[in-house]
């Protein structure tokens, strides 16, 4: 996963959840229709399989916006709290 645009389309197209193409970032997790941690699971395990990494659950729990999500995903092996740290 390389964007934000890669991280929506996982959202919309894998877990089958209503965003829209336009959506950013910004776009809190908590507004996205649906929404649950039954979902949070999934994308925990969709990103595992994606970015080969594993993904701290804590941190994600923690996350707000897609952005939020995306910095972790994308953050480096052991930089996870840091990414999370930075995202508040």
């Amino acid at each position: 996963m390389t964007g934000i645009d890669d991280l929506l389309s996982l959202l919309r197209d894998d877990l089958g959840l209503p965003v829209d193409d336009g959506e950013d970032g910004s776009l809190r997790l908590e507004a996205i229709s649906g929404w649950d941690s039954v979902h949070l699971l999934w994308l925990v395990t969709a990103l595992e399989e994606r970015t080969g990494s594993r993904l701290s659950l804590p941190d994600l729990l923690d996350a707000v916006t897609v952005a939020d999500v995306h910095r972790l995903a994308t953050a480096g092996p052991g930089s996870q709290g840091e990414a999370a740290a930075g995202a508040r």
